[in-house]
């Protein structure tokens, strides 16, 4: 039986994840971002009747990275990552430093200590949950996006590499979920430290700028690609919205950079006009 590393399943996708696999009697390892978050996956774990090991791992941690060397890991799931909000031109450097930390360069790191063992087994599965917002991008989330689109270049470079060591890599890319996650996003500027004056926008008139599904399939999804039950590279929920997400990147191929100008574009009119936690 291969162990299977979860980060960030302290909630959301990855403890939903992490205990469903238990219940199906998979090894799993479910890694969480501080010790407070252990208890409360715990009482799920024992309410569930399935067993469960918790482990304190916060990816920009290195002493907590080095821990993975003796785990085994045979399925990485890089599932750990937080969402800064706010428009390019206003979010602060502090939390776009925060943003690259956890979400890219704290699971590479993860990640390269994984490998180490995979690669002497000559097998193994690295899943990376990306999202759409690594194919495309909407207002007031580039840092996020932009931190998506890097892990969907890692993930496409490491599947090239990793391809003559018998190392399988796949993405998992939710769209827009009630989870909670994507209306924190805009709620992040409450914490900034920087001069409110000097905003381009006004951050408590605009919400998450899309309706938002259910969860259930993401987690589905996730648990198939983890135990080779799907196979494909890249795995989009909800699937009614791929076709969507092919055309936004195409029209990006003949847009003029001078179109729309003077005019509010139409997710950012969206934003202003939508409730959080607005279900499809």
């Amino acid at each position: 039986m291969k162990t299977i590393l979860i980060t960030g399943a302290g909630s959301g996708f990855g403890a939903e994840t992490a205990l469903r696999l238990a219940a199906q009697g998979e090894d799993v390892i479910a890694a969480v971002q501080v010790p407070p978050q252990i208890h409360a996956l715990e009482k799920e774990a024992q309410r569930r009747g399935v067993k469960l090991r918790i482990e304190t791992l916060d990816v920009t941690c290195e002493g907590d990275r080095k821990k993975a060397e003796h785990w085994d890991v045979g399925v990485l799931l890089n599932n750990a990552g937080i969402s800064e909000g706010g428009a390019v031109a206003d979010i602060p450097a502090e939390n776009l430093r925060r943003q690259y930390d956890v979400n890219i360069i704290g699971p590479v790191l993860l990640t390269q200590i994984v490998l180490r063992g995979m690669i002497k087994r000559g097998e193994g599965k690295v899943v990376f949950m990306s999202s759409v917002a690594g194919l495309t991008t909407d207002p007031f989330a580039g840092a996020y996006a932009s931190s998506k689109h890097a892990i969907e270049a890692i993930a496409e470079a490491l599947h090239l590499e990793m391809q003559e060591f018998g190392i399988e890599v796949a993405t998992v890319n939710p769209g827009p979920f009630l989870t909670g996650f994507n209306d924190r996003m805009f709620e992040t500027w409450k914490g900034w430290c920087d001069d409110p004056s000097k905003r381009v926008f006004d951050y408590s008139r605009i919400a998450f700028p899309h309706e938002q599904y259910d969860p259930e399939p993401v987690i589905e999804t996730t648990i198939g690609v983890l135990t080779g039950k799907i196979g494909t590279y890249r795995n989009v929920e909800p699937q009614a919205i791929i076709g969507q997400q092919r055309q936004m990147m195409d029209k990006v191929w003949t847009r003029k950079s001078a179109e729309g100008l003077g005019q509010r574009a139409e997710l950012v009119q969206k934003a202003y006009e939508l409730k959080p936690g607005t279900p499809v």
